[in-house]
């Protein structure tokens, strides 16, 4: 997948993966996720994953001419997993938009897993 925008001076590509770095970049620098997470956790185990594997953590799917996002994470134990998980979403929408013009419809983040 590859997003295309367009203006006056000419056209801009994006491809998928500098997409789904933007994203996991933007996540981890909210407080308390601790890593993104394999979105193939199987049996109960979870695979973590480091900065050289954030797009691993997310999927971004086109909605028309916007991006749902879907995010698998792991937070730290004794945080509010709601607020952690609006601030991440509110944080991800903010960077994918700004930084590639972007609309995003919808945030979907899993949590994974609990770090203590």
């Amino acid at each position: 997948m590859e997003c295309k925008i367009k203006n006056d001076i000419g056209t801009i590509s994006i491809t998928e993966d500098v997409m789904l770095k933007v994203v996991g970049y933007a996540a981890l620098e909210c407080y308390g996720i601790v890593a993104m997470s394999s979105k193939r956790a199987k049996d109960g185990i979870v695979e973590w994953l480091g900065r050289e594997n954030l797009s691993k953590g997310v999927q971004i799917r086109n909605v028309g001419d916007m991006l749902d996002v879907d995010l698998f994470i792991v937070v730290e134990y004794g945080i509010s997993i709601a607020e952690v998980c609006k601030t991440i979403s509110d944080q991800v929408r903010y960077k994918l938009e700004s930084m590639t013009g972007v609309k995003v419809r919808k945030v979907n983040i899993s949590v994974e897993g609990i770090r203590v």
